[in-house]
């Protein structure tokens, strides 16, 4: 099989002839030297053409390009300092597969809803092509991370018959002759049964919440990593939080510089944040609501804290924050009663900096059967549905826990960008199904 160049590998080609399979970024020309910038998914390439050093055929076929035409440019390879990445392409032939006609995608300012009813489209642009290469890169730096540390993937379900969060935000279904199915809101109650038999697990995948919420942070299909860990606590489980956040924020930044740069973040403030010197804030929900209140915004013990609050108390940390051990009533039915006080629960969130808002929920799991059943029962959920659960309590209990990370919160955090619809490629929400 034939080797192929891919524009990402030219500083490999110096003075070599190659040929570009890709799409007209954009073009230019005056006189006898004309210039098509061309694109082939791994980066850009300006590739120039002179009267009298580029064939004819090369020059007629030039003037028939439209942004986004599918070509086959071939010529040599040489530096260029002043070019996109640094190298550019003398042409020696040019070979038009298809000319897109009245491409949608101008190089102009367009409305945010003409650009999502155009997502196939958009994901092309150089802003949404970066954003998407550094998810590419933090899937597979915590991927990396969680294999290093002896953790085990565990593909969870996505249909299921037990209720992993809040019961008013499912999505339901028929399923044959058994009743309703719910598209999964958590892998986590089916990772903690995997977890009493590989001890450290993890999974990683889409998930779903019926919630009607048109804020920038939500999505109503998301992607998350869920971690449990056997023999863990609560704080075992945020040094685990924190050491993995440095881990997968330092790889990416590392694999994905250029793009950063090109999305003009301000990658030493994004690493100054994760600076190992600098352990993470760890600030109690009472001293959260006291915080708050200092700054003038108004909360009640008792009140979950939502995006506005979380953006006030980021901004008193240089670092992540973990707000650890919520009311009891308005955290999930899973997680451990205080030893100390009944009322709380030992579970912990992560507070980006920045506005970002919350990126890890976590929390240590109710190992005792007996307060478990009592938590379904006061949160009115279908004791039979589980009864699997429930049996990881009665066969070799241990003290667990777990957390889970959500992909696009921490793409956009990592980027800089203002909403996670950007995130992700097809981006679901209560208004958009489509493309």
């Amino acid at each position: 099989m034939e080797k192929r160049f891919y524009i990402r590998d030219a500083k490999d080609y110096a003075g070599q002839e190659v040929s570009v399979r890709g799409w007209v970024y954009s073009t230019r020309g005056h006189g006898k030297v004309k210039f098509v910038v061309a694109r082939d998914g791994t980066g850009m390439i300006q590739c120039v053409m002179v009267k009298g050093e580029t064939p004819d055929s090369a020059f007629e076929a030039f003037d028939k390009l439209t942004q986004e035409s599918s070509i086959i440019i071939t010529g040599t390879i040489r530096e260029e300092p002043r070019a996109v990445g640094g190298f550019e392409m003398g042409v020696r032939d040019l070979e038009i597969l298809q000319i897109a006609e009245d491409y949608p995608i101008q190089p102009k300012e367009h409305g945010s809803e003409f650009l999502l009813d155009n997502r196939h489209l958009w994901l092309r642009s150089s802003r949404q092509w970066a954003i998407i290469k550094v998810r590419n890169a933090l899937v597979l730096a915590l991927r990396n991370f969680l294999n290093e540390r002896g953790f085990t993937l565990i593909d969870t379900p996505i249909l299921t018959g037990s209720i992993g969060e809040e019961g008013q935000t499912l999505f339901e279904t028929k399923y044959f002759d058994l009743g309703k199915a719910y598209l999964a809101q958590t892998g986590q109650l089916y990772l903690e049964a995997a977890m009493f038999a590989h001890n450290l697990v993890y999974d990683f995948g889409p998930t779903f919440r019926a919630e009607k919420s048109k804020t920038r942070r939500h999505l109503t299909e998301f992607w998350m990593v869920d971690v449990e860990e056997a023999f863990y606590d609560s704080n075992d489980n945020m040094d685990l939080q924190e050491d993995f956040i440095r881990a997968i924020i330092s790889r990416t930044v590392e694999a994905c510089r250029p793009e950063l740069e090109l999305l003009e973040r301000d990658i030493d403030k994004l690493l100054a944040s994760i600076d190992p010197a600098k352990p993470f804030g760890r600030i109690s929900y009472d001293e959260a609501v006291e915080l708050l209140r200092s700054k003038g915004h108004e909360i009640a013990w008792g009140d979950d804290i939502g995006g506005a609050a979380e953006t006030v108390i980021s901004e008193n940390f240089a670092t992540p924050v973990f707000i650890y051990d919520y009311p009891k009533k308005i955290k999930a039915f899973y997680m451990k009663q205080h030893p100390e006080r009944p009322e709380l629960v030992k579970c912990s969130d992560l507070i980006a900096p920045d506005g970002y808002g919350e990126i890890i929920g976590g929390s240590q799991r109710e190992e005792d059967i007996d307060k478990l059943v009592a938590r379904i029962r006061e949160e009115g959920l279908p004791e039979k549905a589980y009864s699997w659960y429930l049996d990881l309590r009665r066969y070799g209990s241990v003290p667990h826990s777990g957390f889970g990370l959500g992909i696009e919160r921490t793409v956009a955090w990592i980027c800089g960008i203002n909403h996670i619809r950007e995130a992700i490629p097809f981006p679901r929400m209560i208004y958009r199904l489509n493309p």
